[in-house]
């Protein structure tokens, strides 16, 4: 069976997509069973440049076909940022609580998260000369709004202050509910397909050339 990368090495996504991932996890590799220890820059304005990049990075340096995500949240009260800076927000970088002291006050407590994938799969040219890898980009969106304060104790990130229309936030959620509705889950689900007939096998991957 071919084998998929994950190429992050937060543990809390890790576990994440596994779940997301199930019906394909036995395919599942990460960095840290291949030894792989890459820092990638992810200098770019949008979520698709810098999730390309990494899944780039990591194809070149495995040979394996690899999934990368780029995620962030979206504050309307920050005219819609930090966004692709979320996980270097504030002074420690991706903290909730700092998120919350920036829209103390505001009353526009509008807020959605944001999910990019990126599938960069190896390539070789007729002569099996190997060739950059092909990316394919899938992408989910939940809005919600800010909460006044965290709540709950699932997920990771900015899962306590996230709160869906339903009114609990996603780190509230039992990890099957927030996997149905995060915007994680929801970019995997449309990468799904792809990804099946991707770890069928050759065949199966050559079709979509």
């Amino acid at each position: 069976m071919s084998r998929l990368l994950l190429a992050t090495t937060n543990v809390g996504k890790q576990r994440e997509f596994a779940r997301l991932l199930g019906e394909v996890s036995e395919s599942i590799v990460t960095p840290q069973q291949l030894g792989l220890h890459l820092d990638v820059p992810e200098p770019h304005d949008s979520y698709a440049e810098n999730a390309s990049a990494k899944a780039v990075a990591y194809c070149h340096a495995s040979g394996v076909a690899t999934l990368a995500d780029d995620s962030g949240i979206e504050v309307a009260a920050l005219d819609w940022g930090p966004g692709v800076r979320s996980a270097r927000f504030g002074q420690t970088g991706g903290d909730p609580d700092q998120l919350l002291e920036a829209v103390a006050g505001e009353e526009d407590r509008r807020a959605r998260m944001v999910c990019w994938l990126a599938l960069a799969v190896p390539g070789s040219g007729p002569d099996g000369t190997p060739r950059a890898p092909r990316v394919e980009l899938f992408s989910g969106v939940v809005e919600g709004a800010l909460a006044t304060e965290r709540r709950g104790q699932g997920g990771f990130g900015y899962d306590p202050i996230f709160l869906l229309p339903s009114g609990v936030t996603t780190a509230e959620l039992p990890e099957s509910e927030k996997d149905a509705v995060s915007h994680r889950g929801r970019a995997v689900a449309h990468a799904l397909p792809r990804l099946r007939q991707l770890l069928a096998g050759p065949a199966a991957a050559g079709d979509h050339a």
